[in-house]
């Protein structure tokens, strides 16, 4: 692999995908797609799709994700995992036809995603080339319709984890935190702060529910284990607001 490609397909809906990302995939030689286990089948059969909607032409290769240590330390077992999938692509490509290697990349490869350390482990090291997509956070505030940030006020992109150990970000208005599957704003304290949320943005399956966070709490909490059940995963993404 000399050329690999990394493409942002934006968080489900095919028209996410910009024009330079439909030129890449019907340009790329080999797609690599990801298999992430029983339960998440949608997640490699809406990366057909875009394939498809492209026009692409070129060979895929699937291979499975392996899993997470939960036994390690979090960022040893972040580390060992990323160690794991690297090898695996490369194992995947070992018969690949010469030419660009595209990966799909849920959202954007710059925010929020391995994709690019995990790159960084290959050796040799191909070339890269990075095409943006739409990120969860454009889809969160385009579906509610809200603006991403208050006038000259302060937005922290954080973690699920951060927000459960230290609290609301210090000098921050407006807080979006990505892929909690602890529904961390329950450790907050809820005066005066406004929530917006949203599961599977972008696709049909798509669910939002916004409002004050002391009563929208219980009901996102409750929509979450809901939708999770029902479809086997999640991903969903919310924007906290203090007014």
């Amino acid at each position: 692999m000399t050329e690999l490609w990394l493409i942002g397909i934006g968080t489900g809906h095919p028209g996410h995908v910009t024009l330079e990302g439909r030129d890449a995939l019907r340009d790329a030689t080999t797609v690599l797609i990801p298999r992430k286990g029983a339960g998440k089948e949608d997640l490699a059969h809406l990366r057909h799709a875009i394939l498809n909607g492209a026009g692409a032409t070129a060979r895929v290769i699937e291979f499975d994700m392996p899993v997470r240590d939960d036994s390690l330390p979090y960022q040893d077992r972040v580390a060992r995992w990323h160690d794991e999938i690297a090898a695996r692509w490369q194992f995947a490509l070992e018969d690949a036809p010469d030419g660009p290697v595209a990966l799909l990349v849920w959202g954007d490869p710059g925010l929020y995603d391995s994709t690019l350390r995990i790159a960084a482990r290959l050796s040799p090291a191909p070339r890269l080339r990075v095409i943006p997509g739409i990120t969860a956070l454009q889809a969160l505030t385009a579906a509610h319709a809200i603006p991403f940030n208050t006038v000259n006020g302060a937005v922290v992109v954080t973690t699920g984890r951060k927000l459960r150990d230290h609290g609301w970000p210090a000098g921050a208005e407006t807080v979006v935190v990505m892929l909690d599957g602890e529904c961390s704003f329950r450790t907050l304290d809820p005066e005066g702060v406004e929530i917006w949320w949203g599961a599977f943005l972008g696709m049909p399956e798509q669910i939002l529910h916004s409002g004050p966070l002391r009563a929208a709490e219980p009901e996102i909490i409750a929509l979450r284990a809901e939708a999770r059940a029902r479809h086997g995963w999640i991903m969903d993404t919310y924007l906290l607001r203090k007014q």
